[in-house]
């Protein structure tokens, strides 16, 4: 069998509108040396698509990353077949709060040369050296406490529209930006317990040991990040600290954790968090944008975008030609500026 996808995107996503089985939207990670990344890539690759998986998986020599779509007739059998994996086995499964099966229409695994690109270059920085995992009950016990420093290590993007009460953010673009900036926003207060957390737990975990590895001694990250806080607190009737929406990276761009709308249109100031991209194809901005300003713009970031967006496409295509790669599906707050 082919171990890569040859069906155009638009026939795929064809085919998953016509599914009449549900899917579940699942995440999970694990640190773990893996000696040959492209060998196990590739047999990892045959197991799941015989269990019609679909997502982005990245494997690199430090571990894997996954943000999948599972069949629910299936997800047994890719449960066991993921904990047929050595250091796979028992590997927590974190499912989707708001989860519509749409997230993902085709199954990507990447090699890479690190499941999270954090720009760590330092030989001795050494992953099993990590802070303490506290789950849904220990983190809001400790969150409590008004000398605990909540920081949050995902993008301003996410962080816009939801986070925890009293959560800091680092305000940067990368999370290899991030590191250092945390370490030094926070360096006067390496004795105070400090609580990290993420998505689902990767980027809060190795984030734990970079601040361990800086001099921090109290440090600890929420197990499972928001994704398993949410779905534990709401199993053990604890109050919920997370006000917003939870940015996620598939289809949906986004899973409704409370009903606090913290965020505002980029256009027009109205209260939203309904993240979108530009649809001019040479553009793609990720920005926040409410009903009527999508109707007004055309579901563009600016007039410029919506009258390059009514061009013939070969009109469009020859723009594109001379925009930067680095601009496509651009993330970063300074283009809204």
């Amino acid at each position: 069998m082919a171990l890569h996808n040859r069906v155009s995107a638009a026939e795929l996503k064809k085919k998953l509108a016509l599914e009449t089985f549900k899917r579940v939207t699942v995440s999970f990670y694990q640190y773990a040396k893996i000696e040959d990344p492209q060998a196990f890539r590739d047999q990892l690759y045959a197991s799941l698509f015989q269990l019609n998986v679909f997502g982005r998986i990245y494997v690199a020599h430090e571990g894997i990353n996954a943000q999948i779509s599972v069949p629910e007739n299936n997800f047994d059998a890719f449960r066991d077949t993921l904990y047929a994996i050595s250091f796979l086995h028992g590997i927590r499964l974190n499912v989707a709060v708001d989860d519509d099966g749409k997230s993902f229409f085709v199954l990507k695994i990447k090699v890479r040369e690190k499941i999270v690109a954090d720009g760590i270059d330092d030989p001795t920085f050494d992953m099993a050296n990590r802070g303490k995992y506290v789950d849904a009950k220990h983190f809001n016990e400790l969150t409590d406490d008004p000398d605990t420093v909540i920081v949050d290590m995902r993008n301003h993007y996410e962080f816009e529209v939801g986070h925890f009460e009293g959560a800091i953010e680092v305000p940067s673009d990368t999370f290899r930006d991030q590191l250092p900036m945390a370490v030094d926003m926070l360096k006067d207060q390496k004795d105070k317990n400090i609580i990290m957390y993420c998505t689902g737990g990767i980027r809060c975990e190795k984030a734990s040991a970079y601040m361990l590895h800086n001099g921090f001694k109290n440090v600890f990250h929420l197990e499972g990040g928001i994704i398993e806080y949410t779905n534990k607190a709401r199993q053990q009737g604890l109050p919920l600290k997370f006000k917003g929406k939870n940015f996620v990276f598939d289809d949906r761009l986004g899973e409704r954790i409370s009903e606090d709308i913290i965020s505002q249109c980029h256009q027009c100031g109205a209260p939203c968090d309904t993240h979108t991209n530009c649809l001019n194809d040479g553009c793609h901005l990720l920005f926040i944008q409410c009903e009527s300003c999508a109707r007004q713009y055309e579901g563009c970031c600016s007039d410029a975008c919506k009258e390059v967006n009514r061009l013939p496409e070969e009109e469009r295509a020859s723009l594109r030609k001379g925009v930067e790669k680095g601009l496509m599906f651009n993330k970063s707050r300074r283009r809204r500026k």
